[in-house]
């Protein structure tokens, strides 16, 4: 469950994007509206979409190195003796990447992650339009405006029900991500296209859903600690220091936001990267209890700091993700709305 990066990317009722994970967890949750100060100038659905995406994908591009750090400390001690395990440091990980596997490894399953910010973004969006409009057709439901906790409950829900459809319909190519990004020297899967033929052939189609329920467990959790953090924190901003630049009170708040989310989530994410890996070229499955026995695996063999193993790198791409995010939708709203 990686830090996101939220955007607000729709006109006439703004809607929060992430840029991760996901996923949701790279595919599951939209983060804080950090650009909902920038609509002065409207752009089109196609354009909004246009440009989250390539924001997302730029931000993801340069923060890469940290999120493949962040992949290969989860899944320490899967298949290894836990007691044999040494404390690497981030600075030794990142120099046996670099004199093992070459720079560009750094950059291993980066490729996927930007193919899966299109149609991840245009899932959510698209789908929390269709929810919030189901859920203002509820009479019950219904304020025009005049109930400001209705219309969060409404806008919350969406996001959450949305982040749920998005993370399912792309899912497949974020279990492709992970394995891709946690190969070392040895290559078993050769590319994207290989490794979803290989997963059908070898583990079936449903292997490629492996960890959705940990994936599908962190959306509620991921937005309404978001939101929540993300609201009070710029309230409180506003309240003590009202002259402050709205761009640097929501980038900090955004900042702050996600750490707290990945914090809270981050159990979740990790064993979502490793129940992604079970069985993964050939290897034998590790937890065959389900999610609750995952956990419980994890907790007895390595403690309650194996559930926070990669959080450092987590936590250092949070503020250059955020910064290089806003920046680059920035730039391509400028663009676009020129053009």
């Amino acid at each position: 469950m990686e830090a996101r990066v939220g955007m607000v990317v729709g006109g006439g009722g703004s809607r929060a994007l992430t840029s991760g994970h996901a996923g949701v967890m790279d595919g599951g949750g939209a983060a804080p509206k950090l650009l909902q100060h920038s609509q002065a100038t409207q752009l089109g659905t196609v354009s909004q979409l246009l440009a989250g995406g390539i924001a997302g994908a730029v931000s993801k591009t340069c923060t890469a190195p940290l999120a493949r750090l962040t992949i290969l400390f989860q899944v320490q001690g899967m298949h290894a003796d836990v007691s044999a395990l040494t404390k690497t440091s981030l600075w030794h990980e990142a120099l046996r990447i670099v004199n093992e596997e070459g720079l560009r490894a750094f950059w291993k399953g980066n490729l996927v992650t930007i193919i899966h910010r299109l149609p991840y973004s245009s899932v959510n969006f698209y789908a929390y339009e269709h929810y919030k409009m189901l859920l203002q057709s509820v009479p019950g439901l219904r304020s025009h405006g005049k109930n400001m906790s209705k219309d969060i409950g409404i806008h919350f829900v969406s996001g959450g029900m949305a982040g749920i459809t998005a993370a399912s319909a792309t899912y497949p190519l974020d279990l492709v991500r992970t394995r891709l990004a946690a190969q070392r020297n040895a290559v078993y899967y050769r590319g994207i296209w290989h490794a979803l033929h290989t997963i059908c052939r070898e583990e079936g189609f449903l292997g490629l859903y492996k960890g959705l329920g940990a994936t599908l467990l962190g959306v509620g959790p991921s937005i309404a600690i978001s939101f929540s953090v993300y609201e009070s924190l710029r309230s409180y901003w506003r309240s003590q220091r009202p002259h402050d630049s709205t761009v640097m009170v929501s980038l900090a708040c955004g900042s702050l936001s996600g750490i707290a989310s990945s914090t809270a989530t981050f159990p979740l994410d990790l064993v979502r990267r490793r129940m992604q890996l079970e069985g993964a070229a050939g290897q034998a499955r590790v937890y065959r209890t389900g999610l609750l026995g995952a956990f419980g695996h994890i907790i007895k063999t390595e403690g309650l700091r194996g559930l926070y193993r990669g959080i450092l790198p987590e936590y250092y791409k949070v503020v250059p993700g955020v910064g290089i995010a806003f920046m680059t939708y920035e730039t391509l709203k400028t663009l676009l709305s020129l053009g």
